[in-house]
């Protein structure tokens, strides 16, 4: 089965001829980005949007891993911070965002010649709440991941199969995530949450987040994990460098992490 569709991806972009990837440097745009390379070569690009809401070092892991993929990579400054409807955080935060993203891309794309600006939109991102995807389908681009049916689970399936070292690394989506909508989206907000997440990262914490509501930080870890924090860190460190990054208060969420806690929150009302 996984065969079949990693087949059924060759073909797409067999058909295609070119191909203009969203390329964010997760797993589901780099898997897009390995197999346009692998079937198209140079006919090939990947660009990733660079903006307060990715972190530096995610920026350059994605460098790193389109270098090892061998495609073409480059970077596009977007300025969704300069629009009102983004910064203030409502619940289709993520359809300004996309705007922003594929109003750049697209006229790209046109201007290189490429039929489509394709993205690493996969079958299980259809099931959650995603008004991005919406404004990427206006705007015409393709998700040949979701047209086949692809799962996240199936996409590090295929990564790990084609060899690729990071088949197991955590989704990160952008920090903007970390906010209850309604909360405005400020660059020092963005930096906080993101140096907080890294700190955590650098003590061992991968599959994590850092959410922030008002001047409280809500640490989120893997459940397994909790008891392990809680008993080998020292707590007050913590604290002391989060204060030092502008949060007053910073709690432990018990129940753990899971991706898209804020959507299923916001759905279930």
């Amino acid at each position: 089965m996984i065969q079949q569709k990693l087949n059924q991806l060759h073909r797409i972009f067999e058909e295609m001829g070119t191909a203009l990837i969203a390329y964010s440097g997760g797993i589901d745009s780099t898997l897009v980005a390995k197999v346009a390379f692998d079937v198209l070569g140079d006919r090939s690009i990947a660009i990733t949007a660079v903006s307060p809401s990715l972190l530096p070092e995610e920026l350059e892991e994605a460098q790193q891993q389109a270098q090892i993929i061998g495609i073409k990579h480059e970077l596009m400054k977007t300025e969704e911070m300069n629009n009102p409807n983004y910064t203030s955080n409502p619940i289709n935060r993520c359809y300004f965002c996309k705007s922003e993203l594929h109003d750049k891309l697209k006229p790209l794309a046109i201007e290189r010649s490429y039929p489509y600006v394709i993205d690493g939109v996969n079958a299980d991102d259809l099931l959650d709440y995603r008004p991005g995807i919406q404004a990427a389908k206006e705007r015409g681009a393709r998700s040949p991941l979701a047209e086949i049916g692809i799962t996240k689970v199936e996409v590090r399936e295929i990564t790990k199969m084609l060899g690729l070292p990071w088949w197991d690394k955590p989704s990160q989506p952008c920090l903007s995530s970390r906010f209850p909508y309604g909360e405005e989206i400020t660059y020092e907000k963005l930096y906080r949450v993101g140096r907080a997440e890294i700190y955590l990262r650098k003590l061992g914490y991968q599959n994590l987040r850092v959410r922030s509501d008002g001047n409280t930080a809500k640490i989120e870890l893997l459940p397994e994990q909790i008891t392990d924090f809680v008993i080998k860190t020292n707590l007050s460190e913590v604290v002391s460098h989060f204060q030092s990054l502008g949060f007053t208060y910073v709690t432990l969420d018990l129940e753990g992490y899971r991706s898209g806690k804020l959507n299923q929150l916001f759905l279930s009302k």
